[in-house]
């Protein structure tokens, strides 16, 4: 058993965080279906990679929700679903009649959860967005940069991933939790803009008790500190190097060859640039696997910087099985781990549309109606399905 087993959810697709949040729900049991546009006659979410991680464990239909019939079969689907996810700009969803009011008033618990940058409302709302974007206006991004250089975005990760689908799976839950002592829906709006904010909160904290200063890259926790910093080795690789505490850095110091005596005290801010350059010259004197080893097992606070390729190699990461290989597809296990009722990934992404028929059949209808439906290109079957 794991804790979704019996949710069902329909997702309805769209790029990175929304098929992200339905891969976390997925993962540990619920049944998710993806239902995805047609792959012919008008644009579709691209879905670039064979086998997608997002995918996993996920069935998936293809409808044409502009017609009628189409927009029938999701209001079937919500009739017996627990989840509606929908990461579409407001009144998309409206516009093809199954927005919340139309969706809760056929099934009253049913949690609606709109996944989008800027929110459901705001003057924002309807404009275009990346998450460089979202996490600009939150004000995250500018917390990602050197003194003197210009805010790089983390990738996608804090906006689409964090901020997003992980604060989507998030909501969901917390409204499952609700309904299960209610017995009533509720819609979800999660925004990007919202959860990056929210994901900077320790920051809000620091400044508001004059414990960090807006010259970033000037921080303890934004690389002005020597002692939070990542070190290029000798063989162009990279060291990250933790040592906050006091006990830390002393270990630190130590792994390094560095007398504390001659160095400034470790919290001489003016200093900071003296000791990051001694700390730099040293680590160029070895590559990253020989640190590593010097630094093995000590309470330093020091860590090798793996590229994606080296994750599943290290042997923390396989003690604890970190990444799975999905039919020939390697990617993180499911996150977090339960003790009774863990997650799990049961199969690999699979072409979307694979499940049509077997979806429509669940819902009722015959042969022939699904025949028709097929023919009138209301929906579609993978090719070799």
């Amino acid at each position: 058993m794991r804790p979704l087993d019996g949710i069902k959810v329909i997702e309805m697709a769209g790029l990175a965080p929304s098929p992200y949040c339905g891969m976390i729900l997925a993962d540990f049991g619920a049944d998710v279906v993806i239902v995805d546009r047609l792959s012919k006659g008008g644009p579709e979410i691209p879905n670039i990679m064979d086998k997608n991680p997002f995918d996993r464990g996920k069935r998936s239909i293809r409808v044409n929700l502009k017609n009628r019939e189409g927009a029938d079969i999701v209001r079937n689907m919500i009739r017996n679903g627990d989840v509606l996810m929908e990461p579409y700009r407001p009144g998309v969803m409206e516009s093809l009649g199954l927005g919340p009011e139309e969706a809760l008033e056929i099934n009253p618990g049913l949690i609606y959860a709109r996944l989008t940058g800027w929110g459901q409302e705001g003057p924002y709302a309807s404009m275009a967005g990346h998450d460089i974007n979202y996490i600009a206006i939150s004000g995250a991004l500018s917390l990602f940069k050197r003194k003197g250089e210009r805010p790089l975005p983390p990738c996608n990760l804090l906006g689409d991933f964090a901020g997003g689908g992980m604060l989507c799976a998030m909501g969901i839950l917390l409204a499952l939790v609700e309904r299960s002592r209610s017995g009533r829906g509720q819609v979800v709006d999660a925004a990007m803009v919202d959860g990056a904010c929210n994901l900077s909160t320790l920051f809000y904290g620091l400044l508001a008790h004059g414990l960090m200063t807006l010259d970033i890259g000037t921080n303890m926790l934004d690389s002005g500190a020597p002692f939070y910093q990542t070190y290029e080795t000798a063989d162009g690789k990279y060291m990250g190097v933790g040592a906050i505490e006091g006990r830390f850095y002393a270990e630190l110091l130590e792994g390094l060859g560095v007398d504390p005596a001659s160095l400034p005290r470790q919290y001489d801010m003016a200093a900071w640039p003296e000791i990051e350059e001694r700390f730099a010259r040293i680590f160029k004197t070895k590559t990253r696997d020989e640190w590593a080893a010097i630094f093995e097992g000590k309470d330093a606070c020091v860590a090798p910087v793996l590229g994606l390729d080296e994750v599943a190699g290290h042997p923390h990461n396989r003690a604890r099985d970190l990444t799975v290989n999905v039919d020939g597809v390697l990617q993180p296990a499911p996150a977090p781990r339960l003790s009774r009722t863990p997650g799990s990934v049961d199969r690999a992404g699979r072409p979307r549309g694979t499940d049509t028929k077997e979806i429509l059949e669940e819902l009722g209808l015959s042969r022939s109606e699904i025949d028709s439906l097929l023919a009138k290109e209301v929906v579609e079957q993978a090719l070799g399905e």
